[in-house]
């Protein structure tokens, strides 16, 4: 439960930073500050792990559940009868605190010297251990068997929330911890991916969908495009485009490279092909983002984003964009960063699905 190598990594860094206290916080949708520690998935709304200088560390939960779990394990832990106070008479001195900028207002005003520490815990976070990539593996895994599921029971007729709801079954039943999940169907008019509605699939819709589960904490990504029917020349061509783009990605990644660039190598696939005008955010989000203990993490791969990449980073490359020739279009896999390049943690076949 307890990462003591993660636990050397942080005090390490509060002597750096001269911190007394370091706060990693967590509530319901973002629990990777705490979980980097304490690799618990708690229950209740929040969590704080409080490290004192020495390594000494305290949690404090709002959930007596949660209390009685990690007690278990030896580690002490409080049920907050008034979390912000709490953590308030937990931390000392000057505080740094991971996920700082997800807390509510009070509980940054409990602490005495708040500063933020998420972006020096994110970067710890970001090369990856052998346990943590054992983990995100059998997510990759568990991501290629679910989007066969996906291939498989995608029909003419059936809806998007039926559809969704046989993938989360699946991946909940082998495993899967949980499962961020978007998907979209149709065609021209598509564009962008959302959670699940009623549309009925139709002859001739592209179906896209982003999986992402998530085992003991660690999520792996893929997203591919399947076709209703046989794929119009307009969803080969743009699929040829999206498979260009991705492979120019993977190409390029390796150890010390820009993620600026890898978002530059995959939107120059675009301009060459003359849809430079849809590599901005009015028709996309990211080129990719990092993988690990939150579904998108940083950094994210964008032009405009100057991050040196480093051996043992996972990131998926997905060059998800509208075109006019056929809508919304998704493409991409799960990558890690090796000594010399990237390997792929995704086996699905890379191709236009048809059903």
């Amino acid at each position: 439960m307890l990462n003591q190598q993660r636990l050397q990594q942080l005090s390490d860094l509060m002597g750096e930073r001269q911190w007394d206290t370091l706060v990693l916080y967590g509530h319901t949708w973002r629990k990777d500050f705490f979980r980097c520690l304490l690799n618990v998935n708690f229950s209740g709304p929040h969590a704080a792990a409080v490290v004192a200088r020495a390594g000494h560390v305290q949690v404090i939960v709002a959930d007596p559940w949660d209390a009685e779990l990690i007690g278990e394990s030896g580690i002490p832990a409080t049920a907050a009868s008034n979390f912000a106070e709490d953590l308030g008479w937990l931390a000392s001195g000057k505080t740094g605190v991971a996920g700082m900028e997800l807390m509510e207002a009070q509980f940054v005003e409990a602490l005495r010297q708040p500063e933020s520490a998420t972006f020096a815990v994110e970067e710890l976070r970001r090369v990856k251990s052998h346990e943590e990539l054992a983990c995100i593996r059998k997510a990759a895994e568990l991501a290629d068997r679910g989007y066969q599921r996906f291939v498989d029971a995608a029909a003419p007729g059936m809806t998007e929330y039926e559809l969704v709801a046989e993938v989360e079954a699946f991946l909940k039943a082998n495993g899967a911890e949980d499962n961020f999940m978007l998907i979209a169907s149709g065609g021209t008019e598509v564009r962008g991916m959302k959670p699940p509605t009623g549309r009925k699939f139709r002859e001739g819709d592209s179906v896209t969908t982003e999986l992402t589960p998530q085992v003991n904490g660690y999520w792996a990504q893929i997203c591919r495009t399947l076709v209703i029917g046989e794929p119009s020349a307009g969803q080969r061509e743009s699929f040829a485009i999206f498979s260009e783009a991705q492979k120019a990605a993977e190409e390029f990644l390796r150890p010390g490279v820009n993620i600026a660039d890898v978002a530059r190598v995959q939107n120059d696939v675009f301009r060459k092909h003359g849809y430079g005008e849809y590599t901005g955010p009015k028709y996309t989000r990211v080129r990719g983002h990092g993988l690990g203990l939150h579904c998108d993490e940083n950094p994210w791969i964008l032009e405009e984003v100057n991050y040196t990449v480093k051996e043992g980073m996972v990131l998926i490359a997905h060059p998800n964009t509208y075109l006019p020739l056929a809508g919304y279009m998704v493409f991409g896999d799960s990558l890690l960063v090796t000594a010399d390049g990237c390997t792929p943690l995704n086996h699905t076949e890379r191709k236009l699905f048809r059903k």
